[in-house]
């Protein structure tokens, strides 16, 4: 018994798609409703923060003052600012 080939993105079920794209989300502690609403804006990572504003950030549905607070930290941290 050997183990299964790692699988392709392309070859993921939609919920394995959605959680490969959630993984640094994930590791920074966000809630399961904040990592979806950053998925679906096309936030995969810290880094993709350069591409929006902290308002559009804030009307994310699913983006708590808690998540934003967790982001903030990540982003100090690695000198990444919000698109003004």
């Amino acid at each position: 018994m050997g183990k299964e080939p790692k699988r392709k993105r392309h070859e993921l079920n939609p919920a394995e798609q959605q959680e490969a794209l959630e993984v640094e989300w994930f590791r920074i502690g966000l809630t399961a409703p904040a990592r979806k609403a950053l998925v679906e804006a096309k936030l995969y990572k810290v880094s993709d923060m350069r591409k929006i504003s902290l308002q559009e950030l804030q009307g994310l549905s699913g983006i708590s003052k808690s998540s934003i607070a967790r982001i903030q930290v990540i982003m100090r941290a690695k000198k990444i600012n919000f698109r003004n």
